[in-house]
């Protein structure tokens, strides 16, 4: 598997994990898209998990048609959504001592 689809992959799952804890934060999904998707889905969850599965689709997509350039400005798209919701959840976790 090329290296760019595993870490999109990896991003992926940080991504779902960094969002679920916003939720149980209370925070709601900034994402119109995800929102939209989470609130007509039977779960909030199961929203989630049905948008993370769409996104890992076009990733494969993507790097099977051979869009190398594509995956790696997602990569660095979600390794920069990651980084960001983790830092609002540690200055909230701080907040919240």
């Amino acid at each position: 598997m090329n290296q760019l689809l595993l870490h999109f992959s990896y991003l992926q799952v940080l991504d779902f994990l960094t969002t679920v804890t916003f939720l149980l934060y209370g925070i709601r999904e900034g994402n119109p898209f995800v929102r939209l998707v989470m609130e007509h889905a039977p779960s909030p969850l199961a929203g989630l998990v049905a948008v993370k599965l769409l996104a890992m689709a076009l990733g494969v997509l993507c790097w099977w048609m051979g869009k190398e350039r594509l995956l790696w400005r997602a990569n660095v798209l979600f390794a920069v959504l990651v980084a960001w919701n983790l830092v609002a959840i540690i200055v909230g976790s701080a907040g919240a001592t």
